[in-house]
């Protein structure tokens, strides 16, 4: 079975305003040991933001209790400096980032100005086992297409300086600006890899490999793949069976490398992840199938279909369903946050609501509750399908 691991970026915010704040390296800092966990805390690119960096996983089951783990360790040394640490991709109000003092830091700023200077977004990384850098490229070949189905189903950042950017994943939009940011095309080889990841450093325009910020690329320190497309997602849960769907993407693409892979162009599949970044699950997708637009729930639908013997076979397929029904049923984290702000039309109220999501403890069912098997195309629907039961599911 692969390990995954994940690592997440979370928003510091003042635990009296809810404003962000920029203690990033104090609260780091503070720590005075190794966390007995595994986990890793650091800093980012702003103060205003902290990084989790979670142990490797084989179950659906540890993943979701490494996630909790970690964003409670955050917690603690937000509490620390004055602050709290919410799962929000991008900050709801107007803010002015601080930037990390570290000279690499500063190099970014000056090479890339106004998009470094602004640049406060949190997105949820994805490192899966591998096995070759051959399989790996072969992987990133073959996972390419679904991807935005993954930044769809995670889309958890419609407010960008204080207005509603009919965005579902506002991030994505910013993230962009990079200019390494987005897809790649089909590499066919590791030495094609090489070649386009050589060319691309010695423009000099992106200061080291650390900063080629494909939506996929492979890792230049441990041997994963990771998966960088998605927000960061408010609830645990969801986050956890991104996760798992995306190690199930790799191992089933890891079973057919060796075969053709689809030869979308970058350019169009850019358009894709467009698509998903402006509707979420909330509108149409692009279904790799077809190229064309269909609804949503019809496309993660597919998804599911074709990552099912590997989900079956992990003992993951009902528990990964229950899940993305809820998401399809309910919304990802960019309805909750409109939802928060509708009633008063205030951003607090949206960092509330987010900070209650981002540390909500497992739900639990009465005995009496049965658990029946969900239809992801038929809950989208109908509105129907079993209640979730994070603390059992996953």
């Amino acid at each position: 079975m692969r390990t995954f691991g994940v690592e997440e970026e979370l928003l510091l915010v003042d635990s009296s305003t809810l404003e962000p704040l920029p203690a990033g390296e104090w609260a780091v800092g503070l720590l005075e040991d190794a966390p007995v966990s595994g986990h890793e805390l650091t800093t980012e690119l702003q103060q205003e933001q902290l990084e989790v960096i979670s142990p490797p996983q084989t179950t659906l089951a540890g993943q979701l209790e490494t996630i909790r783990t970690g964003r409670a360790l955050a917690e603690a040394a937000a509490t620390r400096v004055g602050g709290r640490v919410v799962a929000l991709p991008t900050a709801p109000g107007m803010v002015t980032p601080h930037l990390y003092p570290a000279p690499r830091c500063r190099r970014i700023k000056e090479q890339f100005g106004l998009t470094a200077a602004e640049q406060l977004t949190n997105g949820f990384h994805i490192h899966v086992g591998i096995g070759s850098r051959e399989e790996g490229v072969g992987v990133l070949d073959r996972i390419r297409t679904w991807l935005p189905v993954i930044l769809a189903l995670s889309a958890n950042s419609p407010f960008w300086h204080g207005s509603d950017t009919g965005y579902a994943s506002y991030r994505y939009q910013a993230w962009s600006r990079w200019p390494s940011a987005g897809p790649t095309d089909v590499f066919g080889s590791v030495a094609a890899y090489d070649r386009h990841r050589t060319a691309l450093l010695r423009t000099q325009v992106p200061l080291d490999a650390a900063m080629l910020y494909h939506d996929a690329r492979l890792c230049e320190d441990h041997p994963t793949l990771e998966v960088r497309i998605a927000d960061v997602c408010l609830d645990p849960a969801h986050a956890a069976v991104l996760a798992a769907l995306v190690r199930a993407l790799v191992e089933t693409a890891a079973r057919q490398w060796r075969t053709e892979a689809p030869d979308v162009p970058a350019s169009l599949l850019r358009t894709w992840s467009w698509q998903a970044s402006r509707t979420g699950v909330e509108g149409r997708l692009i279904d790799p199938a077809t190229g064309t637009p269909a609804p949503a729930g019809d496309v993660v639908a597919r998804l599911l279909e074709v990552l099912r013997p590997v989900l079956a076979e992990y003992g993951e397929e009902q528990q990964v369903e229950d899940v993305v029904a809820d998401i399809l049923r309910h919304g990802s984290g960019a309805h909750l946050q409109r939802h928060a702000y509708a009633d008063r039309h205030d951003l607090r109220d949206v960092v509330v609501t987010a900070l209650a999501a981002t540390h909500r403890a497992p739900l639990r069912r009465s005995a009496s509750t049965g658990t029946a098997k969900s239809s992801v195309s038929t809950t989208r629907e109908t509105g129907e399908g079993t209640p979730i039961d994070t603390s059992k599911a996953v």
